[in-house]
């Protein structure tokens, strides 16, 4: 299982919204893929921004860097090869970041059971 994919099902543990992750490697030089969900607010996305940290660092790997966690509306967690956003709702329509990298493929998100 690759890290994005225990960050995405720790996403999902926590009922974030549409899960998308994108493979940016072709277009980009900074990381290879992109995880993008929503929350329905600040607190969610706190607690979906705190259960993927928790999973990853169980599974041996520390964030780069993380921004937007005290104000939650954009939280972005960057792991070398791979950056997760957890956006509200709001935030994600207004940046739509699919259609920023709309020459990214999609990649199949494991839905957990």
């Amino acid at each position: 299982m690759n890290m994005w994919e225990i960050a995405a099902q720790a996403a999902q543990s926590k009922q974030a919204e549409d899960i998308v992750a994108l493979d940016i490697s072709e277009v980009s030089s900074f990381a290879d893929t992109f995880v993008l969900c929503s929350g329905s607010n600040s607190r969610q996305n706190q607690a979906i921004g705190d259960a993927i940290r928790r999973q990853l660092k169980a599974a041996g790997l520390r964030p780069l860097g993380v921004e937007g966690f005290r104000n939650a509306v954009w939280i972005l967690l960057d792991y070398g090869d791979f950056v997760i956003h957890v956006q509200a709702r709001e935030t994600r329509l207004l940046y739509d970041l699919e259609r920023l990298w709309k020459n990214a493929p999609r990649i199949p998100v494991p839905q957990t059971s």
